[in-house]
């Protein structure tokens, strides 16, 4: 007899074992502390695989990942798309992969779209006060009415940040929205979008006249069109903040460049196979 077919956990599952971000916390720093620790950390992760999909203005990427101190193995497949003309489906979408390490078999095929928000709200650290701009005023509104506590819609990218402690950018977009001369000394800057080598959010002013932490230098300085095109010297991997190795250096302007590792999806992967298998 062969090993049993694998499950699949939608994304209502993934979501109910996942209602807070902030339950992935401790798996996610241990696991970015394992990634900066090298060899020691047990951490393999080869570069994100992009294929291109011109045609449709796409992208295919795929992400596998192996954590020793877990003992799990995933992949993720995501696909982004940059220009879709039917909104009604995601420029971002993904599935997670989860393998039994000890053999290689296909455990369960996991909604990834709601591991990679949950993850990356994790990683980000988004602050709960919130003022928010979008292109399209309409799905502003929409956002500030979906989430609780106090939203503000702005009429611009700069009136969103003026004054602001703390900014997040998750766009998808190709030259910079985000200008250093808006930004107050000290404030921190979460920079989630523009994951591609000639893609852009954040101008050379803030880039370089910021502390950089990025998630993975190598994957920044392959992948992040913010960081090659500036030129701006890396200080740290937030692994190592983590570690206690590098400073967190709270008084100076700070950048975060968020590209996502795999290793991120391999721990929420597990951890919501963990919970589901516990009620099953």
């Amino acid at each position: 007899m062969g090993s049993s077919p694998p499950v699949f956990i939608g994304a209502e599952e993934v979501e109910k074992h996942l209602r807070r971000a902030s339950l992935l916390l401790p798996a996610l720093e241990a696991a970015l502390a394992n990634f900066s620790a090298g060899a020691a950390g047990g951490v393999v992760q080869p570069l994100r695989a992009v294929v291109p999909v011109q045609r449709h203005g796409g992208f295919l990427g795929v992400m596998p990942a192996y954590s020793a101190a877990d003992d799990a193995l995933t992949t993720k497949l995501v696909t982004f798309y940059e220009h879709k003309k039917d909104s009604s489906v995601p420029s971002h979408q993904a599935t997670v992969l989860l393998f039994d390490p000890r053999n290689g078999s296909l455990k369960a095929v996991l909604d990834g779209s709601v591991i990679t928000a949950k993850r990356t709200a994790a990683v980000s650290a988004i602050a709960t006060k919130v003022r928010i701009w979008n292109r399209t005023k309409e799905k502003a509104v929409k956002f500030a009415n979906s989430v609780n506590g106090p939203v503000r819609v702005c009429s611009s990218a700069q009136e969103a940040v003026t004054g602001a402690d703390v900014i997040i950018t998750v766009t998808m977009a190709t030259t910079p929205i985000l200008f250093g001369d808006w930004v107050k000394p000290g404030a921190h800057i979460n920079a989630v979008g523009a994951s591609r080598p000639d893609w852009r959010e954040l101008d050379d002013e803030l880039m370089k006249n910021s502390v950089l932490f990025v998630d993975s230098r190598e994957a920044a300085l392959t992948e992040s069109g913010d960081v090659i095109l500036s030129g701006a010297e890396i200080f740290a991997e937030l692994g190592e903040v983590v570690k206690g190795t590098k400073p967190a250096l709270p008084e100076k302007t700070t950048v975060f460049k968020s590209l996502g590792m795999a290793v991120e999806d391999t721990v929420a992967a597990k951890f919501v196979y963990d919970s589901w298998s516990a009620g099953n």
